[in-house]
C-alpha cells in the first residue's frame, strides 16, 4: 500500500509545461534550451503614404535576410479590461468640488461601460520570441537527458544554462532592435515578473483583471490569482467561552455586599437657592430700554 504521506506533492500542472524556471528575463525550458520575449509596438500600415508604405517593406525585408537565428512571432489578441480605468474615472469624480465636473465625469463613466459591454473591444499586443536550441550547449547530454524519460531532468545545471543563454540570446536581442528600430518599432526586453504574468493569464484566460499570485511562489503546486482585499480595520475574532461566561457570571467577589438595614440611609442634601444668571450686553440693554420706556409713561399719567 502506497504511503500518501511520504509521497511528495507534484504541481500536476507544471509537469505538463515546458516551462522550468524563469529568471532574469529568460525562460528555461525542460530539454535545456531557453528563450527570451520582447514586446514589440505596432504601427498602422495603411495610414502610411505610398513611399513609407515601401520604405516599411523594404526594411521588413531587409530584417528577415539578416537573421541567421529563428524567431517566432506571437500575436495575443484579448478582451480589453476596463475595470481600473473605470475606478479612476469613479474616484476622479468624488474629488471633484463641482457638481458640473462630477455630472459630465459620470456621464463619460456610464458611455465607456456601456460601449464596452454591447461592443467587443479587444486589445492586441506583438510578441518576438528568440529561442536557443540545447543542442547549441551540448548535444551528447541533451540525447543522453531525452533518452531517460522516467527521470527527466535538465542535461546541464540552471545557473550553466543561465549563462550560456546570455551568451547566444543577447547579441541576438540587439541586432533584433536594431532592426525594428529602421521600421520605427520600439521594442524592449520582458523581465521575470511581467513573463509570469503573460504565461499565467495565457493558461488561466478566466481570471483577467485580478492580480496573480506573487512572483516568488510560481512553482507551488496549485497558483491561484488573487485580489487584494482594500485596507480595512481587522476582523475581529469572537472571545472565549471562557471569557463569556467569566463576563456574563460575575464571581463571589465581584459582587456588591448587601445593604445592612441597621445602617441609616443616606440623608438627602438641603437644597441651595438658585443664582441668579448673568445677563448678556444684548439682553441687558433691551431690558434697560423697556424699564425706562415703562417709567416714562407712569410718570406722564401722573
Amino acid at each position: 500500500m502506497i504511503d500518501t504521506i511520504k509521497v511528495a506533492i507534484r504541481a500536476s500542472t507544471q509537469e505538463h509545461l515546458e516551462i522550468e524556471d524563469i529568471q532574469e528575463g529568460i525562460v528555461i525550458l525542460k530539454d535545456g534550451g531557453a528563450c527570451l520575449v520582447i514586446a514589440v509596438s505596432s504601427i498602422n500600415f495603411d495610414l502610411l503614404s505610398e513611399a513609407e508604405q515601401e520604405a516599411t517593406i523594404f526594411a521588413y525585408a531587409a530584417l528577415i535576410n539578416s537573421l541567421n537565428f529563428p524567431i517566432q512571432i506571437v500575436v495575443r489578441s484579448q478582451q480589453k479590461d476596463i475595470s481600473s480605468y473605470l475606478s479612476l474615472l469613479k474616484e476622479t469624480a468624488e474629488k471633484k468640488s463641482s457638481k458640473l465636473f462630477k455630472s459630465q465625469i459620470q456621464k463619460y463613466h456610464d458611455f465607456v461601460r456601456e460601449t464596452v459591454q454591447k461592443n467587443n473591444v479587444l486589445d492586441k499586443k506583438f510578441y518576438l520570441v528568440i529561442p536557443m536550441s540545447p543542442l547549441e550547449i551540448g548535444a551528447t547530454k541533451v540525447l543522453a537527458a531525452s533518452m531517460n524519460v522516467k527521470k527527466r531532468k535538465l542535461p546541464f545545471t540552471k545557473d550553466y544554462i543561465l549563462e550560456q543563454a546570455k551568451i547566444n540570446l543577447h547579441p541576438r536581442r540587439d541586432h533584433l532592435l536594431r532592426q525594428l528600430a529602421r521600421l520605427g518599432i520600439r521594442g524592449h526586453q520582458l523581465e521575470s515578473k511581467d513573463l509570469i504574468k503573460l504565461f499565467f493569464e495565457i493558461y488561466n484566460s478566466a481570471h483577467q483583471g485580478q492580480q496573480t499570485v506573487d512572483t516568488s511562489q510560481y512553482q507551488v503546486p496549485l497558483v491561484q490569482s488573487t485580489i487584494v482585499p482594500p485596507a480595512s480595520t481587522p476582523p475581529q475574532t469572537a472571545p472565549d467561552a471562557n471569557e463569556v461566561r467569566a463576563v456574563s457570571e460575575p464571581s463571589p467577589e465581584a459582587s456588591p455586599p448587601a445593604p445592612n438595614p441597621a445602617q441609616a440611609a443616606p440623608q438627602p442634601e438641603p437644597l441651595k437657592p438658585a443664582q441668579p444668571q448673568p445677563q448678556t450686553g444684548l439682553s441687558g440693554s433691551v431690558f434697560g430700554q423697556i424699564d425706562n420706556l415703562v417709567s416714562q409713561s407712569t410718570n406722564e399719567n401722573d
